[in-house]
């Protein structure tokens, strides 16, 4: 139960004014949280472990989406 505290702390954390070595961190951390979680789920397959994975997982494409950054060419 302490993953999944830690995913509920890790959801309801702020992510503004973070540095880029911030943003690397909590991506990597959002990683392992789900990693964990699934390894969990594989065996109980509770619907609850999969929505946490599921928000967990939207908050770490956020992170990552911030920091590869607006990549868009525009041709000229």
């Amino acid at each position: 139960m302490e993953l999944v505290q830690e995913a509920l702390n890790f959801e309801k954390a702020k992510m503004s004014h973070m540095s880029t070595s911030d943003r690397v961190k909590a991506s990597r951390e959002a990683k392992r949280i789900v990693l964990a979680l699934n390894e969990i789920y594989k065996r109980t397959k509770a619907t609850d472990l999969m929505d946490l994975m599921k928000r967990v997982t939207v908050k770490k494409k956020k992170i990552e989406k911030r920091l590869k950054g607006n990549l868009d060419v525009l041709s000229l």
